[in-house]
């Protein structure tokens, strides 16, 4: 991975400002070549990490284990390591709200 600071390419630096909030692409003589997305670290983590081929076959590794052996539910993870038990999903909270006025 290449990384420039932002000082070095003063031509972007005008439209590249903390916030943005909308992608900018790159062309060469009217021909995408790049984009640049608003993004922090999160983001490059998670991104660095969908184009690396090293943790892509460790997911597709986990897939086939998960389709030939099965997997544990939340709950039963959650009983074999004694954490307490989960409130219950999103919608039953949000129906328990709704039913308290909430």
């Amino acid at each position: 991975m290449k990384t420039i600071e932002l000082a070095e390419v003063s031509a972007l630096a005008q439209h590249l400002e903390a916030g943005a909030d909308e992608p900018l692409l790159l062309t060469d003589r009217g021909h995408v070549v790049a984009t640049i997305v608003p993004g922090n670290e999160q983001d490059a983590e998670d991104m660095l990490l969908s184009i690396n081929p090293k943790f892509q076959a460790i997911l597709e590794r986990s897939r086939k284990r998960l389709e030939t052996e099965g997997g544990l539910s939340s709950a039963e993870v959650r009983n074999r390591l004694g954490l307490p038990k989960a409130s219950g999903t999103k919608a039953a909270r949000r129906r328990g709200r709704k039913a308290r006025g909430g």
